[in-house]
């Protein structure tokens, strides 16, 4: 029983993950649409076996390449599902594509599901990352993202609710990959953070509002909270918080490793490169000149 939804999916090299979401989708989905960013392995062509329409668009950023996606793909389904290659819809979320959509009331542009994080094969319950509630679906025509190097997030105009059934995020890839990929998120965010100091008129689409949305929520706790802490301090406290007081410690050696990378080793990278970029001004421009260049 189709649902009256395009799933939009982004890809560069995702022939190990791919398979699984479009399975996930696949009973569901009046649509498919990949939005390839110059892959070279096998995902177009699993994307084409599996009845997606494939798209090209050269990468620049996520939130440029998902407002192409749902902007030059055509959509003309009733609403528009956002789906990461390394994520798939788990049954209570697939039931409610088939049986509940419909329902929803006529002043709500968009759905959070809840998000499952998994890491080296275990699902990272504790530490805060469950449930995460992730903006996913929205009515077609009403949803964009915002446009930041990171930390990016998904706006509509109307009401916004939330669901409990989930998603899966499982990427299969190895942790070799994993730390070079937040190695290059460490640049980006970096920019951002450098952005912000050199601009007082630069404004993000979400406020950072500790009594707001869950985005403003989360922008509120990274900003003004995170944010006020000493740089020699945060990461370090970030990580006791997640793994003690959040009870991290109970997701076992795979949660040890996660916590520790994503909520310390993380943090505290992108720190290291902001003292080194306030220290060594040649480093600094080169950054920010690299990551300009990839945004044209």
């Amino acid at each position: 029983m189709s649902a009256d939804v395009t799933v939009v999916i982004l890809t560069k090299n995702e022939e190990d993950n791919l398979p699984k979401a479009l399975a996930s989708v696949k009973p569901f989905a009046r649509r498919i649409v990949v939005v390839d960013s110059g892959s070279t392995d096998r995902t177009l062509q699993i994307a084409r076996e599996a009845g997606a329409e494939v798209y090209h668009n050269d990468w620049v950023n996520h939130a440029v390449q998902i407002n192409w996606g749902i902007a030059n793909t055509n959509i003309t389904t009733g609403w528009t599902f956002r789906l990461d290659a390394d994520e798939e819809v788990l049954p209570d979320l697939r039931e409610f594509f088939t049986g509940r959509l419909d329902a929803v009331p006529a002043d709500v542009d968009g759905i959070m599901p809840r998000r499952r994080m998994y890491f080296l094969g275990r699902w990272i319950r504790h530490g805060g990352m469950y449930p995460n509630y992730v903006l996913r679906l929205f009515r077609t025509g009403k949803g964009h993202c915002e446009m930041r190097v990171m930390d990016e997030h998904m706006i509509v105009p109307g009401r916004v609710i939330h669901l409990d059934a989930d998603l899966k995020d499982d990427n299969t890839k190895s942790l070799r990959w994993w730390t070079a990929k937040h190695n290059w998120y460490s640049d980006r965010e970096l920019f951002e953070m450098l952005e912000a100091e050199n601009s007082t008129e630069r404004k993000s689409s979400i406020e950072a509002r500790l009594f707001g949305t869950f985005a403003e929520r989360k922008r509120w706790l990274k900003v003004r909270l995170y944010g006020a802490v000493p740089p020699a301090w945060r990461s370090w406290m970030y990580f006791m918080y997640r793994y003690y007081i959040l009870r991290g410690f109970l997701d076992g050696p795979e949660g040890r490793i996660y916590h520790f990378l994503q909520g310390y080793w993380y943090r505290f990278l992108v720190d290291a490169k902001h003292y080194e970029a306030s220290k060594f001004p040649k480093i600094k421009d080169e950054l920010v000149k690299e990551v300009q260049k990839s945004l044209g």
